[in-house]
């Protein structure tokens, strides 16, 4: 079982992975990572525990966010096969290329972050 280095706030954890997991571990490092080094540009220094506390409550409310417009795409998708007629099937596809492409740019925003790090 392969072990990386993840250097989180300037301090080295040694991580261990499934083999063929390193690149996808090191990406949610670097994640974490540009997580901790805005909250502590935010809100200064706290100690190491009550930083990954709130680090981890942001990813949280992220995972929420996302979880709120899947179950939205989903409704949306649901309806489309309910809906009488063909407006309200060109509706929900509506909905559903909109709540696809926002999604999109939240993907593509992490992806930039990850990048710039």
């Amino acid at each position: 079982m392969p072990t990386l280095p993840l250097s989180i706030n300037d301090k080295t954890y040694r991580i261990a992975c499934e083999e063929g997991q390193e690149e996808h571990l090191e990406r949610l490092g670097q994640y974490l990572d540009h997580r901790c080094r805005q909250l502590v540009g935010s809100v200064g220094h706290v100690s190491e525990t009550l930083m990954l506390v709130m680090v981890a409550l942001l990813i949280a409310d992220e995972l929420s966010d996302i979880s709120g417009e899947l179950h939205e795409l989903r409704s949306a998708l649901g309806a489309q096969g309910t809906a009488d007629g063909p407006s309200a099937r060109e509706q929900a596809e509506e909905r559903v290329a909109q709540a696809i492409e926002g999604l999109a740019h939240r993907i593509e925003g992490i992806a930039d972050t990850l990048d710039a790090s």
